[in-house]
């Protein structure tokens, strides 16, 4: 293991301890049903990369380290949010994520439906009480909403449900994958950048960063949709195609799919090579094209 991935781990056991934290209840509320819903989506799950930019982006702001964690949780709660309401009946209705029953197999489809809502709520509430100047939590609360909403992650999921069973551009598709995955990247990377009152060259490197990551990240999602592990996955393979999805490999093949991811890593690589300190945005920009799940 190199120091960059044990720098992504100890970032995730940071980040599941401070979201465990902000999710502790006695147990005997009249709501604890919800909380669970809750936790059994958002804890001890994924590799927390949106929580590692804004706690990266952090650091080379100088940020204070519990303010920057606090809206690495936010981040990650609207992120989880969101896979909850996308796995719904009423969206792409999915049964497993991330190896095990979907929230609403596992709790029913009402239950998930206020998980999801819970966690967007606490999000915000989480991002407002964080330890930073009012203007960063008035900053980081604008920047979150602007990405969650629908110039955000809804309006690209509205793209989605409406291109399901026909052709879509490939300017149309990019649209789709910069709101529905590269608008909460784009905003982790700010926000970690809001947490220590960045200059605005990082700003602007980590924005061009998250923007051509993001891409990237969600062409590879399409490749592994085809010829991806479902166990690896925790998910089956295939279900774009079963719903008639244009993604990048129905419109440019495996091949020229994993070129287009290329170009966009080397573009995330590019506009991060005069920080200092980039080493770990390199590597974590490189393992896109290596990840299989």
């Amino acid at each position: 293991m190199n120091r960059f991935e044990q720098q992504l781990r100890d970032d995730a056991q940071r980040t599941n301890q401070a979201l465990y934290a902000c999710l502790k209840t006695s147990g005997r509320d009249p709501q604890e049903a919800v909380f669970q819903a809750m936790r059994y989506s958002l804890l001890d799950a994924g590799k927390r990369l949106r929580a590692a930019l804004v706690l990266e982006f952090g650091r080379m702001s100088d940020a204070d380290p519990e303010g920057a964690m606090s809206l690495a949780c936010a981040v990650e709660m609207v992120h989880a949010y969101s896979l909850i309401h996308d796995d719904l009946p009423c969206m792409d209705n999915d049964d497993f994520r991330r190896g095990k029953p979907s929230c609403h197999k596992a709790f029913g489809e009402a239950n998930a439906l206020l998980a999801g809502d819970g966690l967007l709520t606490l999000a915000f509430e989480t991002a407002a009480s964080a330890n930073l100047p009012e203007s960063a939590r008035l900053e980081a609360v604008r920047i979150l909403s602007q990405a969650a909403g629908v110039a955000g992650m809804i309006g690209g999921q509205v793209i989605d449900l409406e291109s399901e069973g026909r052709q879509i551009s490939a300017e149309l598709l990019d649209t789709l994958y910069a709101l529905k995955t590269g608008a909460l990247l784009r905003a982790a990377a700010a926000l970690g950048c809001i947490a220590g009152n960045a200059p605005q060259a990082i700003h602007s490197a980590a924005d061009a960063y998250a923007t051509a990551y993001g891409l990237a990240f969600q062409i590879t999602d399409d490749i592994l949709d085809v010829v991806g592990d479902a166990e690896k996955l925790g998910k089956p393979v295939g279900s774009d195609g079963e719903n008639r999805k244009t993604t990048y490999v129905t419109l440019f093949g495996i091949d020229g799919a994993r070129q287009r991811a290329a170009e966009q890593i080397q573009r995330a690589m590019r506009s991060v090579e005069q920080l200092p300190d980039n080493g770990f945005l390199l590597w974590l920009a490189e393992l896109v094209l290596t990840r299989d799940h």
